[in-house]
């Protein structure tokens, strides 16, 4: 099991940094009832189940691949869009695939992708990019590693 020192904390402010926070949530299960938008504070939220891709790495047969519960924030966050997710399916799961940010266009600061299975996104308008990504509580071992068929 990790200790304290292996848990994540992440910060993004630029698309470089955003990869690293994607990378880290790919095959992340997020419930629905888990996301949320406030907007008096311009911050949207969620919290994932994440697989450790970076324990996996150091996986053995003795040692079992993890998964971590983590916490990600976006600030700046002016608009939420969504496609083909019912918020008040709370008990419903998304499968998160990326993390991905289109720079700023037109004056109006990057934008935010959350791509999930199933042809489900969630778009976040920001005046400024800056996610924040943090694990918390204990990894637990699970026997399923997510697979994708270009590996």
């Amino acid at each position: 099991m990790p200790t304290d020192a292996s848990l994540l904390k992440l910060v993004a402010t630029d698309e470089k940094d955003l990869a690293v926070v994607s990378g880290a949530l790919q095959d992340a299960i997020v419930p629905i009832g888990d996301i949320s938008f406030q907007p008096e504070t311009n911050t949207f939220v969620l919290v994932a189940n994440r697989f450790c891709w970076e324990a996996a790495a150091r996986a053995t047969a003795r040692e079992p691949d993890e998964r971590v519960n983590a916490g990600v924030s976006f600030s700046n966050v002016v608009d939420v869009k969504r496609r083909g997710i019912d918020f008040a399916a709370r008990g419903t799961f998304l499968n998160l695939l990326a993390i991905s940010c289109e720079p700023d266009a037109g004056g109006d600061g990057p934008t935010v992708q959350l791509t999930f299975s199933g042809d489900t996104a969630i778009r976040l308008q920001t005046t400024g990019l800056l996610c924040h990504l943090e694990d918390f509580g204990e990894a637990w071992p699970t026997q399923w590693r997510p697979e994708h068929a270009d590996q």
